[in-house]
């Protein structure tokens, strides 16, 4: 079917109390395993590509959104291209030609007059060129290789007041809130702020979400949904997924030479993970 756009899937989520899943991509066994999976459930889907990707790519972005629009186009249900945590402008200018109807522009790093305006010129550009924005308050942590962050230390959390003039002056169309996630979790102990979560959904008017959910258990996923979040990002639960069956795969086929047996049951695997955690974000039982 046609590509989807992320706006238009996150915009019914919302209004419907509910959220989508958000899948980070790496390669193409990545992404035949997120379409998959949300086929499984019958479910809408975004596909990510990050910035971090497109460097492990030798800096081309095209190889894996061209890949990515392929399988969306062929998917049994609506998928949107998103481009996540983007830093640099030529990246982000790349965005619309390549697929991608929306962006996460990710200014978090700086302080908090040069995050808004760095994000607003960034929004009027994005807009300009009919693209949904997202954004970041707060510091959810664990990008580029410094490891999950503590979640709980002071200054961590996104301040509601904040965010509310934040998103009023950046004019962006989503917010990434820090209510207790980070990136690159390994394990699922993170423990949401809930109270919080909910302060931040009564005070702001656009879709939240939520970063770092690899590491959130299914209950507090279920309940952050439950609380306002609209858009779930996964990353490193697929890598766990994929990593862990091909490493089983090799130790018990030690003379495995064929790279299409283990990609096999790693790409398996990510559709399983995919579908367990389409389920939990979505509310669906079959």
């Amino acid at each position: 079917m046609p590509l989807a756009t992320t706006g238009d899937l996150i915009t019914r989520a919302a209004t419907a109390r509910s959220a989508v899943a958000a899948f980070n991509v790496i390669t193409l066994e990545h992404i035949e395993a997120v379409v998959a999976g949300a086929e499984s459930v019958g479910a809408p889907v975004v596909l990510q590509v990050s910035e971090n990707a497109v460097k492990f790519r030798y800096g081309r972005l095209l190889p894996l959104a061209r890949a990515a629009v392929a399988a969306a186009e062929a998917a049994a249900v609506p998928v949107a291209l998103h481009l996540d945590h983007v830093q640099s402008d030529a990246l982000l200018r790349q965005a619309p030609d390549a697929g991608f109807s929306s962006v996460m522009y990710d200014a978090s790093r700086l302080p908090y007059t040069e995050n808004l305006a760095a994000t607003r010129a960034a929004a009027d550009w994005a807009h300009a060129q009919g693209l949904w924005i997202e954004a970041e308050l707060g510091e959810v942590g664990g990008k580029n290789g410094e490891g999950p962050l503590d979640a709980h230390a002071p200054g961590a959390r996104t301040d509601p007041a904040e965010a509310r003039a934040f998103v009023g002056d950046s004019a962006v169309d989503a917010l990434a809130v820090a209510v207790g996630s980070s990136h690159a979790m390994t394990t699922r102990t993170a423990a949401l702020d809930h109270d919080l979560l909910k302060e931040l959904s009564g005070t702001l008017d656009v879709p939240l979400v939520l970063h770092g959910s690899s590491g959130v258990p299914d209950g507090e996923l279920a309940a952050a949904v439950a609380g306002g979040i609209a858009k779930v990002n996964v990353g490193t639960a697929l890598n766990i997924a994929m990593t862990g069956a091909i490493r089983e795969y090799l130790a018990s086929h030690p003379d495995a030479v064929d790279s299409r047996r283990y990609l096999t049951v790693g790409r398996e695997a990510m559709v399983r993970t995919v579908a367990e955690l389409t389920r939990v974000v979505t509310g669906t039982t079959a």
